[in-house]
């Protein structure tokens, strides 16, 4: 089985974590993708780039869940999800991904 880029599952973290809990009025339960997506994520930062790497990209996805809100103010909800998690998954590609691609 091919393994699922750690970018992929942030993004989708982030993503997914908003979809969840605007479809299903629910924050609580985006809060559970949201961190799910993050524990599987970190555990691949670890793996692949070390300890300080996963710290580094781990406080980069709380960053941008909490950079989400007041930047949905600014530009609407969703671009403001899609930018912050295009931007964590960037950041993973580069730090851990980019060295097992290939």
């Amino acid at each position: 089985m091919a393994k699922v880029p750690s970018a992929v599952v942030a993004a989708t973290g982030l993503v997914g974590g908003y979809g969840v809990a605007r479809w299903t009025g629910k924050r609580q339960l985006g809060g559970v993708v949201l961190a799910g997506a993050g524990a599987a994520a970190a555990q691949q930062w670890r793996a692949r780039a070390g300890g300080k790497a996963a710290a580094a990209l781990s406080a980069a996805y709380v960053a941008a869940f909490a950079g989400s809100h007041p930047l949905a103010k600014k530009v609407g909800a969703w671009p403001s999800v899609l930018g912050v998690a295009g931007a964590v998954a960037v950041a993973s590609w580069a730090v851990a991904d980019r060295r097992t691609a290939g």
